[in-house]
């Protein structure tokens, strides 16, 4: 029997809950690994001074932070999220930043709590594909956007294109017996194909659909310091990790920490990802 939607998002409450302190530890390293990210869903969603912006699946505060940077003091964000513990590190650095025209608020994103036509763009990373029910937040997103103004989302592409996420899962697998995702599911690569989430989109009555993958590198000092960020922020990886015996999490961290280092470089090491990004407007 499978979990309803409700089932399923309270789980991802709970776990993303649960890496927030993680998240917050490893923020200045991921600021500055994948700012990249927020500057093109900030540009790809014509963010520009006055606006007022909805972020979905805000988190520590990615994109917000950088949109509410954008749309300045005139304009104003609102990040929503499922984990209450994931925003309150994203006000901490709001406040850090001394930002005052962002807030952040819990709630569902296959139902917004905002009026039809009240944002001037919307961005989103990282967030649609762990959704239950994507097509009913294609129609939200289409209908709290003001005529004319545009979604940007990035959501992960192909697992063989993205080691950065697939080392872990690899070398588990090698542990256990996991069957194969249900591509249906939600879950990191839900969106990974060309193509599906655009469809979902254009489905919702958007327009100007345009998406690209977006191919780019992770770095890190050693091995062991992309083990120790992965298991502290990846909730679906730790869920699985918490499967194996002792002996076993010893043996795969040996084994995830020689993967990484096969990406060395001079510098340290890259760990190739790769986005996939959809652009679309509501027509006016």
């Amino acid at each position: 029997m499978g979990q309803t939607p409700e089932q399923i998002i309270e789980g991802q409450r709970q776990d993303w809950n649960r890496v927030a302190g993680g998240w917050e530890k490893w923020d200045r390293f991921f600021d500055e690994q994948m700012a990249f990210l927020n500057h093109r869903l900030v540009g790809d969603a014509r963010l520009r001074a006055g606006m007022s912006v909805l972020d979905l699946g805000s988190g520590t505060g990615y994109p917000a932070l950088l949109g509410a940077q954008t749309v300045g003091p005139n304009g104003s964000v609102t990040g929503l999220d499922l984990a209450e513990q994931m925003l309150a590190a994203a006000r901490r650095k709001a406040t850090t930043l001394g930002l005052t025209n962002v807030t952040f608020r819990t709630g569902d994103v296959t139902a917004l709590p905002f009026e039809a036509d009240s944002f001037d763009a919307i961005t989103s990373r990282f967030c649609l594909m762990f959704l239950p029910e994507i097509p009913k937040a294609a129609a939200e997103i289409a209908r709290v956007l003001k005529p004319g103004a545009w979604l940007a989302a990035a959501v992960w592409s192909a697992p063989d294109k993205n080691p950065y996420l697939m080392i872990p899962i690899t070398v588990i697998k090698q542990f256990l017996d996991l069957p194969p995702p249900d591509p249906t599911a939600p879950g990191i690569f839900r969106l990974a194909k060309p193509g599906d989430l655009a469809g979902m989109l254009q489905q919702a009555g958007l327009t100007n659909l345009f998406e690209e993958e977006f191919v780019a590198d992770v770095k890190f000092p050693s091995g062991e310091e992309y083990y120790a960020s992965v298991m502290d922020i990846a909730a679906p990886i730790q869920n699985l990790f918490a499967k194996l015996s002792d002996e076993q999490k010893a043996d795969a961290r040996g084994r995830i920490i020689t993967s990484a280092n096969q990406h060395r470089r001079t510098d340290g090491i890259a760990l190739p990802i790769a986005v996939r990004m959809v652009a679309g407007r509501k027509p006016l």
